[in-house]
């Protein structure tokens, strides 16, 4: 059945991206109505630091680069500390949730900003990143997600919802956004923390199993869009789920 979950959540992110996707356009919350127009004035400094993250999120995966492959032997490090790694492509990889034998493979829905998320999560708040992997707390499911596809997942939701390939944000949660990533060039990866464990956090709060997943991913949508939209947010950790990190 191990193999059924993983074909269910991840077949696209080996595959279009299209699909992981599906579900989550739709997902909003109630438009204020200086959210009318078509995009959002954005100071230079919040351009730039715009820019900067899609450049990020412009570079793909590539096993043939040696940055790439050292970021990925050092999530592995950081997820299974105490068991050596046989080979970046090797059938341990399975056992931290990827698809296959090649992560590289998975990474396409999310590009290597994906893997950054990781590795910036692993760093910032290890106890939650172990807790996660190892689906240490809750009631679990007898099926649960996996927890690195679920990753990549997360990373190309926020992409979407954050209207981040675009010039300038679309929406108000976008332009929000870009607020906090002016004053914090790491709010991207803070974000995915937060979303991470928000994801898990609507898992179980919804009793949730693998077929449930995309359900759960729409429902964290939604309430990372409320939150960063209440009023006195000025920092991410502001937000009522950063309280769910654990360091």
């Amino acid at each position: 059945m191990f193999a059924e979950i993983h074909t269910c959540i991840s077949e696209a992110v080996a595959g279009s991206a299209a699909w992981l996707g599906k579900g989550l356009s739709c997902v909003c919350v109630q438009r204020r109505d200086s959210d009318a127009s078509s995009s959002f004035d954005l100071t230079l400094a919040q351009e730039e630091s715009l820019q900067r993250l899609q450049k990020r999120i412009d570079v793909p995966y590539d096993s043939s680069i040696v940055q790439h492959q050292d970021a990925l032997r050092a999530l592995w490090n950081a997820a299974f500390p105490e068991e050596e790694l046989h080979g970046l492509i090797s059938e341990q990889w399975k056992e931290m949730g990827w698809q296959g034998k090649d992560p590289s493979t998975d990474f396409r829905g999310g590009g290597f900003i994906s893997l950054e998320n990781f590795l910036f999560f692993s760093r910032n708040f290890p106890k939650s990143f172990q807790d996660l992997l190892w689906k240490q707390e809750g009631d679990r499911s007898v099926w649960e997600y996996p927890f690195a596809v679920a990753g990549v997942n997360i990373t190309f939701m926020l992409i979407q919802m954050l209207d981040l390939e675009s010039v300038k944000p679309h929406t108000l949660v976008g332009a929000t956004f870009v607020k906090l990533l002016a004053e914090n060039e790491s709010a991207f990866d803070l974000l995915y923390c937060i979303a991470f464990k928000l994801m898990d956090h609507q898992w179980l709060s919804m009793r949730a199993s693998y077929m449930d997943f995309n359900t759960v991913m729409k429902s964290t949508r939604r309430q990372l869009e409320k939150e960063l939209l209440l009023e006195d947010i000025t920092q991410l950790e502001d937000l009522p789920s950063y309280k769910l990190l654990s360091r």
